[in-house]
């Protein structure tokens, strides 16, 4: 079964001197479940425009999405809200956290929104922030902790409702090496000990390394794909092969 099944999907703008330019060009892809993809490629070549219609931020003009069988190209705004709220785990560069709340709250966030009793919100946070070794600082300001710990608070609260799949968007881009390190290996272990379904967008090698499977958009259409089949290191040897072979990580003009 799918986690996510892009079928077809085409997306154009039309620019201010009403040029139509095409970002994705009949874009298919699938996510089985508990499967851990990233989706890599040169700059302007539509990644963040794909999770955006994934996640129902932006719309498709021909294709579907489907999520857990539900095809989001057929809901309305209020739907879509709706399903991405309590489906749908979003995890950015930026984390998005707010600061006004402490690390406990905003991880609860989307419990608090959905009015879950308070037992099952306990029950859920105690459960994600051992899962990402943050206990100790739960009752923290945002302001108080480290890069690497805010983004783990963001996935915490990208997991509190069990979405059917997690989107994250360039996750490691704001981190240093060790931050970045230590993110992969807490969404290596979610994926692992949790079963959720990941796709990620990342230009970072090393973090798309910690995947089962990498696809390389260019254009506006997938390239290349490569699977994991033994160590992580000679994953990431061979993604940087094709990398170079295609010229995939070259901002693309065109």
């Amino acid at each position: 079964m799918y986690s996510l099944d892009i079928k077809d999907v085409w997306k154009n703008y039309t620019m201010r001197n009403k040029e139509e330019v095409t970002v994705l060009k009949g874009v298919n892809l699938q996510v089985k479940q508990g499967e851990m993809v990233a989706i890599m490629g040169p700059s302007g070549s539509g990644k963040t425009t794909l999770l955006n219609i994934i996640s129902g931020v932006d719309r498709l003009n021909k294709g579907s999405i489907w999520i857990e069988e539900k095809d989001l190209s057929t809901m309305s705004k209020a739907e879509l809200a709706l399903f991405r709220r309590r489906r749908l785990g979003m995890v950015f560069q930026d984390y998005n956290l707010i600061e006004s709340l402490s690390v406990k709250e905003n991880i609860l966030l989307p419990m608090i929104l959905e009015k879950k009793l308070e037992e099952e919100q306990e029950e859920q946070a105690e459960r994600v922030v051992k899962i990402l070794g943050i206990e100790d600082i739960q009752t923290k300001d945002i302001t108080e902790i480290s890069g690497g710990q805010k983004q783990r608070v963001a996935i915490g609260r990208a997991l509190i409702n069990s979405p059917a799949i997690v989107l994250a968007d360039e996750p490691t881009g704001n981190l240093d090496s060790k931050s970045t390190r230590e993110v992969m290996n807490y969404f290596s272990h979610i994926n692992s000990i949790m079963g959720t379904s990941i796709l990620m967008v990342t230009h970072d090698t090393f973090a798309a390394s910690y995947c089962n499977r990498v696809v390389l958009l260019k254009s506006g259409v997938f390239a290349a794909e490569i699977e994991r089949t033994g160590s992580r290191k000679e994953f990431l040897d061979s993604i940087m092969e094709m990398l170079v072979l295609s010229g995939g990580e070259q901002d693309d003009v065109s």
